[in-house]
């Protein structure tokens, strides 16, 4: 099984490049201190949510960020999919399905009723993949944002 591990603040600095690299390949526009300032609250405990290292605690090879809800209609807490990224030399082995087939059986024993996740309309591949993680999409349903300036 791929070792899942809850991110300390001393993993800051294994865990902003890992990031930085995701953001690259998805065309997210953030600077390095942001980036930090962002995953600070979660490696120092926030309620709000969670970074996790995926692999080696020392030699990460990706992470995967949840941030916490409450919803009425699932009826207790809710976690979102912030963020998911291995590295591009080791995806295809199965450690992204293993990842997220193993959180919600985990989080569950935590009181989470429900996992969601955001993927873009057009990517067929990771529609599928999510699919066959048993990730559904809400077909009345769209997630829609409205950015605080």
């Amino acid at each position: 099984m791929t070792a899942l591990t809850l991110a300390r603040p001393d993993d800051l600095e294994r865990l902003t490049p890992l990031v930085a690299a995701f953001h690259d390949e998805a065309g997210i526009v953030q600077d390095d201190t942001t980036r930090r300032a962002a995953l600070t609250p979660l490696l120092e405990g926030s309620p709000h949510g969670v970074a996790y290292l995926i692999g080696p605690a020392r030699a990460p090879i990706g992470y995967v960020i949840l941030s916490f809800g409450w919803s009425m209609e699932f009826a207790g807490m809710v976690g979102f999919v912030d963020e998911i990224y291995i590295r591009r030399a080791v995806r295809g082995r199965g450690i992204g399905s293993e990842v997220l087939s193993n959180l919600p059986k985990a989080l569950a024993g935590a009181g989470l009723r429900a996992l969601h996740l955001e993927v873009r309309r057009d990517n067929a591949s990771a529609l599928a993949f999510y699919e066959r993680l048993r990730f559904a999409p809400r077909d009345d349903y769209m997630l829609m944002t409205r950015i605080f300036d």
